[in-house]
C-alpha cells in the first residue's frame, strides 16, 4: 500500500470511528486507539503536505486563526419562526394553513434546541462553508471553527445532492457546560452564565483550537435547496441522518392538530431529561409541495410555527424605574430589579413597555414583583405581589419631560407611547439614528459599531449619519481605543457603504414606521428618492400596502428641512439613491394592477423565479384566490379545491408556458 493509500485509508476509518461515536453513540474502538490512528495520520500528512485534505479528520483539532470573519450573503435567507404560547394559536395557524392548501395536511413535531443558528453548504459530499445565522440574509463565515465540532460530518455517506445547505443549531450538552464551568472555577474565573450564549460566543473565537476543546454539538433538522430527492419534511430529516448528520431522533410524524398537542403536552413534562436546552416545540408542515405553495411572509415561513414552553417566572424586588429614549424619541420605562437567576441568565432589568401597562399592573418603585422571559428572550413583568407591598407605596406618575434634553413628552392620540419631539437636539436619538444607520440590515458599515459612534458624537466629530462620510483618519487616531488599523478599517467601511442598493439605504434614513419590507415597496414603486420625496400623502396610500400611518411618516420626514438638507448631501457624496440601472432594465410595468396567485409544480423555472417575474413587471404575487385575483398560474399537481375557486370568482388561469409568454 503506497502512501496515499495508507492516508485515505486511515481517514475513512477515523471517519467511520467519528461517525460511530458522535453520530450513533456506538463507539467501537477505545478512545486510546483512536487517539493513536489520529497521531499516525498526523504524521504522514505532515511528512506528505502533497495529499493534504482540508476536511480530513485531522483538521478537527483547529489551529486556524480567524481575526476578521468574512459576511456571507444567504444563497436562501435563514427565516426566523413565528412563536405562539397557546393551543388556540396553533388552531388559528392550522385553519390559516387549510385556506391556503389542498388536501391533506400533515405535520412534523420537533424539538426547539436553544442554541446558536448555523448553515452548513455542501458540495459534491465535502463541507465547504458554515455561516452563522446573522439578520437572516447574511451572516458570518465561521467555517474553521465548526470543522473542530465532531458531530458536524466533513466528508457525506450515500447518495446525497451534488449541491444543498443544511441548517440546525450548535448547543452545548448541560454535562458538557457543567464541567467547563467547573474547570473554569477551579482555574479561579467567573463561571458561564448558560450554554445558548457560551455555544454562540465559542463560534466568534478567533482561535479554532480553543474551539475543539469545547464539548459543541450540532443538531440539524432543515435541508435547503434545489433537487434534493425528498419530497417532505419528515422523509428529508431520514435522509440527513443515512448521509452521516447528527439529527435529533424526537422528531414525530403526526396527522392532526390533536397528536401535535399531545407531543407538545409529552415534552413540556420531559423536556429536562434531555441533554440540551429546548425551549418548545416547532410543528412544520410535513410535504415540500404544500411548503411552497404556503410560502413565506417577509420575517417567516407560513408553513412552520413554534410553540414556546411556558416561561419560567421569578420574584424580586423592583428598586427603580429608569427611562430610555430610543432613535424615533420613543420614551422605553425601565425597570432596575434585584439582580435574579431567570432561565440561566441573571437579570437586572425588565421593560416596562409604556405608561399604560404601569397603571394597568399598578407597578410601583420598591414593589415585588413576577418576572418572565417573554418568549424566554426578553424578561418582562407580569404582576406585582401586592401582599409584600410597603402602606407607604406611592403611585407610580410617568416622566413629563425628556430624561436626556428635558424638552416636554408628547402622546399622540391613539398611540401607546410618549415621545421626545427634540429630534435634532436629544443625544440618544442623534445617537439612535447613527447606529441604525450603520446597521447591517440597512448600510452594513463594516469597523464602525455601536459604542464607536457614541464615542464620535461625544467627541463633537459628527452630528449626524451624512457626517459620517466626511470622516477622515487624522480625526479618528486621538479616540480612545482608535489604533491606525482600526481608524483605516473604519474609513473603508464607510466608502464601501456607496454601494448598498437604495432600498437598503432608504431603510437606513430611518423613517418611522419604514421597515425593510415598505422600504423595499416604496423603492420599487417609485424607483428614486426625489420621486418619493415628491409624492403627496394621497398618492403613497395608493402604493400597496401603504397605510395611512405609513404615508403620514414619510411625508413628516420629507417635509423636515433637515432631511433635505441630509439627503441632499446624501446625493453628494454618492449613496445609491435611485434603483441601479442593471435592475430596473429587467423591470417592467406589463403587469401593473393584476394580482397572481402561483400553485402546483412547475417544469421551466422554479416558483420563486415566477414570483420574481411577476413583481420585476410590476404585478403582485398573493397567497389565496379571491376576487381580486386576476390570474391562477396552475402547475402540475394543483389542489382540485384552488382550480374550482378560480374558476367560481372568475379567475384567468394559465398555464406555465402561458404566463412565459405573457412576460417575454
Amino acid at each position: 500500500m503506497n502512501i496515499e493509500e495508507k492516508i485515505n485509508q486511515l481517514r475513512e476509518e477515523l471517519r467511520e470511528h467519528n461517525r460511530n461515536y458522535y453520530i450513533l453513540d456506538a463507539p467501537v474502538i477505545s478512545d486510546f486507539d483512536f487517539d493513536m490512528k489520529l497521531k499516525e495520520l498526523q504524521e504522514l500528512e505532515e511528512k506528505h503536505p502533497e495529499f493534504f485534505d482540508a476536511n480530513s479528520p485531522s483538521q478537527r483539532v483547529g489551529g486556524a486563526i480567524t481575526k476578521n470573519f468574512e459576511t456571507v450573503v444567504h444563497e436562501f435567507p435563514m427565516y426566523s419562526l413565528s412563536n405562539s404560547y397557546s393551543k388556540e394559536e396553533l388552531e388559528d395557524w392550522e385553519k390559516r394553513l387549510l385556506k391556503l392548501v389542498d388536501g391533506e395536511v400533515n405535520y412534523v413535531c420537533e424539538l426547539k434546541y436553544d442554541g446558536a443558528s448555523i448553515s452548513l453548504t455542501y458540495e459534491h459530499g465535502k463541507l465547504e462553508r458554515a455561516v452563522t445565522r446573522g439578520d437572516g440574509t447574511q451572516g458570518d463565515n465561521v467555517t474553521n471553527n465548526v470543522k473542530t465540532i465532531r458531530s458536524v460530518p466533513l466528508q457525506l455517506n450515500g447518495d446525497y445532492p451534488e449541491k444543498f445547505a443544511i441548517r440546525g443549531e450548535i448547543v452545548l450538552p448541560y454535562e458538557g457546560f457543567a464541567k467547563m464551568n467547573a474547570e473554569r472555577v477551579d482555574l479561579g474565573e467567573e463561571p458561564y452564565s448558560n450554554p445558548r450564549n457560551t455555544a454562540s460566543g465559542s463560534l466568534k473565537l478567533q482561535d479554532s483550537a480553543e474551539v475543539s476543546k469545547r464539548p459543541l454539538e450540532c443538531l440539524l433538522y432543515s435541508l435547503v435547496g434545489e433537487k434534493l430527492g425528498v419530497s417532505s419534511q419528515f422523509e428529508s430529516l431520514e435522509a440527513a441522518r443515512n448521509w452521516g448528520f447528527k439529527v435529533p431522533g424526537e422528531a414525530k410524524l403526526v396527522k392532526s392538530m390533536k397528536e401535535v398537542f399531545e407531543f407538545i403536552e409529552y415534552w413540556d413534562k420531559h423536556r429536562h431529561d434531555l441533554p440540551y436546552e429546548t425551549d418548545g416545540v416547532v410543528v412544520k408542515v410535513n410535504s415540500f409541495r404544500q411548503q411552497e405553495e404556503l410560502g413565506f411572509t417577509a420575517k417567516s415561513p407560513r408553513w412552520a410555527i413554534a410553540y414556546k414552553f411556558k416561561a419560567e417566572q421569578e420574584a424580586t424586588r423592583l428598586h427603580k424605574i429608569t427611562y430610555q429614549v430610543g432613535r424615533t424619541g420613543a420614551i422605553t420605562p425601565v425597570a432596575n430589579l434585584e439582580p435574579v437567576q431567570l432561565a440561566g441568565t441573571i437579570v437586572k432589568r425588565a421593560s416596562l413597555h409604556n405608561a399604560d401597562q404601569i397603571e394597568k399592573l399598578d407597578i410601583r418603585e420598591e414593589d415585588v414583583v413576577f418576572v418572565e422571559k417573554g418568549g424566554e428572550i426578553i424578561p418582562k413583568i407580569v404582576g406585582v405581589d401586592f401582599t409584600k407591598r410597603s402602606p407607604n407605596s406611592i403611585p407610580t406618575q410617568f416622566i413629563a419631560n425628556c430624561p436626556e434634553c428635558d424638552t416636554p413628552l408628547v402622546r399622540n392620540e391613539g398611540e401607546a407611547l410618549h415621545y421626545c419631539p427634540n429630534a435634532v437636539g436629544c443625544p440618544p436619538q442623534i445617537i439612535g439614528r447613527i447606529q441604525h444607520f450603520i446597521s447591517r440590515k440597512a448600510m452594513d458599515i463594516e469597523g464602525l459599531g455601536g459604542e464607536t459612534v457614541a464615542l464620535l458624537v461625544s467627541a463633537g466629530l459628527i452630528e449626524n449619519y451624512a457626517d459620517l462620510y466626511e470622516l477622515k483618519k487624522e480625526q479618528l487616531l486621538p479616540l480612545e481605543r482608535m489604533a491606525e488599523k482600526s481608524a483605516e478599517n473604519l474609513i473603508l467601511g464607510v466608502q464601501k457603504s456607496l454601494e448598498i442598493p437604495f432600498e437598503r439605504v432608504l431603510f437606513a434614513l430611518g423613517i418611522r414606521y419604514v421597515g425593510e419590507t415598505v422600504a423595499k415597496k416604496l423603492a420599487k414603486h417609485y424607483k428614486n428618492i426625489d420621486a418619493l420625496a415628491a409624492a403627496s400623502g394621497e398618492q403613497l396610500v395608493n402604493v400597496d400596502e401603504i397605510g395611512e400611518r405609513i404615508a403620514q411618516s414619510v411625508r413628516s420626514f420629507f417635509d423636515l428641512e433637515e432631511s433635505q438638507q441630509l439627503i441632499q448631501r446624501l446625493k453628494g457624496y454618492g449613496l445609491q439613491l435611485e434603483i441601479s440601472a442593471d435592475k430596473l432594465a429587467n423591470q417592467t410595468d406589463k403587469l401593473q394592477g393584476n394580482t397572481f396567485v402561483i400553485s402546483g409544480v412547475f417544469s421551466k423555472v422554479s416558483r420563486t423565479e415566477l414570483k420574481k417575474l411577476i413583481e420585476d413587471n410590476g404585478g403582485k404575487v398573493s397567497s389565496s384566490i379571491s376576487s381580486k385575483t386576476n390570474y391562477l398560474v396552475a402547475g402540475d399537481n394543483m389542489g382540485p379545491s384552488k382550480l374550482a375557486k378560480a374558476e367560481k370568482v372568475g379567475t384567468t388561469i394559465l398555464s406555465e408556458d402561458q404566463f412565459l409568454e405573457m412576460v417575454q
